[in-house]
């Protein structure tokens, strides 16, 4: 069987269910849902500015923990309960991505756990 890791690090939100931040499997890092929590509080953040940074930080957070980073970035979900705020997605996004680019999906939702206005997950392979 597969080399298989759960990851967890106190630099992202703990679970809010019954889940693992992410699980690598050999060289292939899958992300969970992330929103806009603060690992520290537990609060979700105000605004939708500050729920996107949040996501593209926690999500940071468990790539490092799983010893990867977001050059290792595959595949990106967004999944908004808005989709007047996906061209906000794109700019913030430029400020933790560089080309090229993941592959990338944006799928408008009715509602997200916590009232969250912006879920993120992904999938890395790392070079390691």
């Amino acid at each position: 069987m597969a080399n298989k890791k759960f990851i967890q690090t106190p630099d992202a939100p703990a679970a809010i269910g019954i889940y693992s931040q992410a699980v690598r499997i050999d060289h292939t890092v899958y992300l969970s849902g992330q929103i806009g929590l603060d690992p520290v509080t537990m609060q979700m953040v105000g605004g939708v500015d500050a729920q996107i940074h949040r996501v593209f930080r926690n999500l940071r957070a468990v790539a490092i923990a799983a010893d990867s980073s977001f050059d290792d970035l595959v595949k990106l979900n967004v999944y908004l309960t808005d989709l007047g705020h996906f061209a906000k997605v794109n700019e913030i996004m430029a400020d933790y991505f560089r080309q090229p680019y993941p592959a990338r999906a944006a799928v408008g939702v009715a509602a997200l756990p916590r009232g969250a206005l912006v879920e993120m997950d992904g999938v890395l392979v790392a070079q390691d």
